[in-house]
């Protein structure tokens, strides 16, 4: 499938984060406020434009999900690119609500897209388990959970995760949409003030499926299940009801990762291609 900018016409990346507890998500949703639509008005009342962009995304974050290090891309006319580029980001700084920011605006190489060439994302999800509960300044980023955690019981049922497996057991199922992921890297630290974080990395993610795996995690660092019970779950490839989707105001998309320019095009023809695990039947 050919992803060609349109002759005329130039691809620009934008870097964005948001907080996201006034969203209902990243994508447009008639009659509810979203980065998306607030992001693609702004671009069409600062650069005059007729009818809105459309935004294409590196991943759609849910409802209550904040982002530091979104990558979005959209196709601009050149001669308005060349006119009005450099002006962009302090332009939508002006007409944005404060919750939401474009950090950079850039021509991106050929063949870039924002949500196929990427060959990793990385979130993080911060717990306290403070007995007072949480520091209120951190309420809207951080979950509290009301049990001690064992951060090395964690640690161990994260690293039986790794790898390319069908995580059907913690997503949320999508007709026609694989559910096979590569989880690159999935590991815990308890920060000086006492939080812990997760840092959860992988090729792409499924709908719910950070968020399902600290659930998961979180059953065994407060003792109601061992170490290896994360992994029985994703063995026996269906939904658990003892794995809990935690609550989204603890998530947070860090970065995206895209490979090297001349990758771009072999990366996004990839991306395209439904996934099957060795040994998987094709039908």
């Amino acid at each position: 499938m050919s992803d060609a900018v349109e002759p005329g016409r130039v691809r620009v990346r934008l870097d964005v984060s948001y907080d996201g507890r006034g969203f209902s998500g990243w994508a447009r949703q008639r009659e509810r406020r979203t980065v998306q639509g607030e992001l693609e008005e702004a671009l069409r009342v600062v650069l005059r434009l007729d009818a809105p962009v459309e935004l294409t995304v590196a991943g759609r974050t849910d409802a209550g999900v904040h982002a530091r290090g979104q990558v979005a891309h959209v196709d601009l006319p050149e001669a308005l690119w060349a006119e009005q580029g450099a002006q962009l980001p302090r332009r939508l700084a002006g007409r944005l609500p404060m919750d939401v920011r474009v950090w950079r605006v850039a021509e991106a190489p050929a063949h870039f897209n924002a949500r196929f060439a990427a060959i990793w994302r990385r979130y993080a999800y911060r717990v306290s388990d403070h007995p007072g509960g949480v520091d209120p300044l951190q309420r809207g980023h951080v979950l509290w959970h009301n049990w001690p955690l064992d951060l090395d019981a964690m640690n161990a049922a994260a690293e039986r995760l790794l790898g390319e497996h069908d995580f059907a057991a913690y997503c949320k199922k999508r007709e026609g949409a694989t559910t096979i992921r590569t989880l690159q890297g999935f590991h815990w630290v308890r920060r000086a003030d006492g939080v812990l974080e997760a840092t959860v990395k992988a090729d792409a993610f499924c709908h719910n499926m950070v968020r399902s795996l600290v659930g998961a995690m979180l059953f065994v660092g407060d003792g109601h299940r061992p170490p290896a019970w994360p992994g029985q779950v994703l063995a026996a490839g269906v939904r658990d009801s003892a794995v809990h989707v935690v609550r989204p105001h603890g998530l947070t998309l860090e970065e995206v990762g895209y490979p090297a320019d001349v990758d771009l095009e072999a990366r996004n023809a990839a991306s395209r291609n439904k996934r099957t695990l060795p040994g998987a039947g094709c039908c």
